[in-house]
């Protein structure tokens, strides 16, 4: 939670899925100064709950499966490409063999 806000600057005009752990007022309100709609559940001790949309929350969990499989190559789970750009490299080719494979 500590770098969120600094991780989702950028982002503008999107929808934001995460679990409760990122129900935190001030994470709210900077999304919705930047046009974003949070698919956050509100943690189950907040006196007044927020509304979201289940079946976006539910899909989440593709994006964490494809991060599962990525992980899987050793070579991108270990880092063995110190240099940003071959490890990029790395990623992507893993990513498009996830994406054949499926």
């Amino acid at each position: 939670m500590k770098l969120a806000p600094y991780l989702l600057s950028r982002i503008g005009n999107a929808y934001v899925c995460g679990d409760m752990a990122y129900d935190a007022n001030s994470l709210r309100a900077q999304l919705v100064d930047q046009g974003c709609r949070a698919v956050i559940p509100s943690n189950p001790t907040r006196n007044d709950p927020y509304r979201y949309n289940k079946r976006l929350y539910k899909k989440r969990h593709r994006v964490e499966n494809f991060f599962q499989r990525l992980k899987r190559y050793r070579r991108v789970a270990t880092r063995y490409e110190k240099l940003a750009t071959n490890y990029f490299a790395m990623v992507c080719l893993a990513a498009a063999l996830i994406w054949l494979m499926i």
